[in-house]
């Protein structure tokens, strides 16, 4: 009887020694790593630069004050229509006299009583002379037609009155020179308060009346300067006009390093413009220079302006104005049949690329040479075929003919 408990008792420690055995040997059996799968496809392929983009009028036109004066307060709105030559965007009067300290008006005015006192007095002095040649040339046909006087001293006689007449020419002249002198120190008397005068002066003279500014094109009015009604000087900018539905274009500052690789014809996706789809367009002009610009993050950067060129004006409906936001893909290569890996699975070995492809659950170390890679896509040149599966994100982890498996996404 006891040998039997003996018996039974070295069963039960046996198998619950063997049941230990299995779990821990479960416990801390090797299980594969999980990770994320890829496959090597062909397909296109495009190597895009990216960046931020705003929209521009190509000619826009800036209405500006043909003269100093005041510009009266400007009616019209951002985004009117307007016709060229039709128009009248503004209106403008010439400036009022500057006003004259005490001792500039009285030396004006005393300018005013000389220049009236020369006029009289060249006025009286010409009288007297034209008087005095008639009578003399009367007298002396007088003495001719009596025989008194030879024919000498009627020639002589008509000579001098006709030296006479055109002394009394001349001091005509002089008088209405010194008429307009007179006139000119009058004006510069006219002060602020003479409005009769100048309202009287501005209805004799249509070069002193308002002045229309009419649109130079047919468009849309982009950008008011100046809207209250002001004094400005000659060539101060009032208003923007510009044709936004036929001359709306696209500037993109890219790095100098991204605008070697732009080539003039190059194809662009417009995204990100607010509208439904992507617009289409083409790469117009890349500058030669370069400019310094800071960054958000502080880092000075050699930007290189870019202009682009809509395709289809017509998709964009009229919605896009000047000065929106956009972003634009330049393609500067692109290909229709290419043996595509995902660039996640990529790193760096020895002087060149490699991926773990996955074979039979395990990943296998494979070297792999790469042509063009967008970031998100990289053309296989040699080491892939298609429809090779490979571990993306590939993890320090990982070694080679390390055991692996496929994550699950619930």
């Amino acid at each position: 009887m006891a040998q039997k408990r003996r018996h039974s008792r070295l069963i039960l420690t046996l198998g619950a020694g063997l049941a230990l055995a299995a779990v821990l040997a479960l416990a801390f059996w090797p299980r594969p790593m999980l990770v994320d799968l890829g496959e090597v496809r062909r397909g296109p392929m495009t190597v895009t630069i990216t960046e931020e983009g705003r929209t521009r009028v190509q000619e826009p036109y800036v209405v500006s004050a043909p003269v100093a004066g005041e510009l009266q307060r400007v009616s019209v709105l951002p985004g009117e229509k307007v016709i060229g030559g039709k128009t009248v965007v503004a209106e403008m009067r010439p400036a009022n006299p500057s006003a004259l300290d005490v001792r500039t008006r009285e030396q004006a005015r005393a300018a005013v009583t000389a220049a009236e006192a020369v006029a009289r007095a060249d006025l009286n002095a010409a009288t007297a002379n034209r008087d005095f040649a008639e009578t003399e040339l009367d007298r002396d046909r007088q003495l001719v037609e009596r025989g008194i006087a030879s024919q000498v001293t009627l020639d002589r006689a008509e000579q001098e009155a006709r030296v006479a007449q055109a002394a009394v020419d001349t001091a005509e002249a002089a008088i209405a020179m010194r008429e307009a002198e007179v006139e000119n120190a009058r004006a510069r008397l006219i002060g602020f308060e003479d409005v009769g005068l100048a309202q009287a002066l501005a209805r004799e003279n249509p070069f002193t009346r308002a002045i229309p500014l009419l649109a130079p094109i047919d468009g849309t009015i982009l950008k008011v300067m100046q809207k209250s009604e002001t004094a400005v000087p000659a060539g101060e900018p009032i208003l923007e006009i510009g044709d936004i539905e036929g001359d709306l274009e696209v500037v993109a500052e890219l790095l100098s390093s991204d605008a070697v690789q732009v080539a003039e014809g190059n194809r662009v996706i417009i995204t990100n413009w607010g509208g439904s789809g992507d617009l289409e367009g083409v790469v117009s002009r890349i500058d030669p220079y370069g400019f310094t610009k800071v960054s958000a993050l502080g880092v000075e950067e050699q930007r290189v302006e870019t202009t682009i060129d809509f395709v289809a004006p017509e998709r964009r409906n009229g919605r896009l104005g000047h000065g929106y936001r956009v972003e634009v893909r330049i393609v500067v290569w692109e290909g229709q049949d290419v043996l595509i890996a995902p660039s996640s699975a990529l790193f760096r070995h020895r002087e060149g690329w490699a991926v773990f492809k996955v074979v039979e659950g395990r990943a296998l170390l494979q070297e792999v040479k790469i042509g063009r890679n967008n970031g998100i896509e990289a053309e296989v040149i040699d080491g892939l075929q298609e429809g090779d599966r490979v571990v993306l994100f590939p993890s320090a982890n990982l070694t080679d003919g390390a055991s692996v498996a496929e994550r699950q996404i619930d």
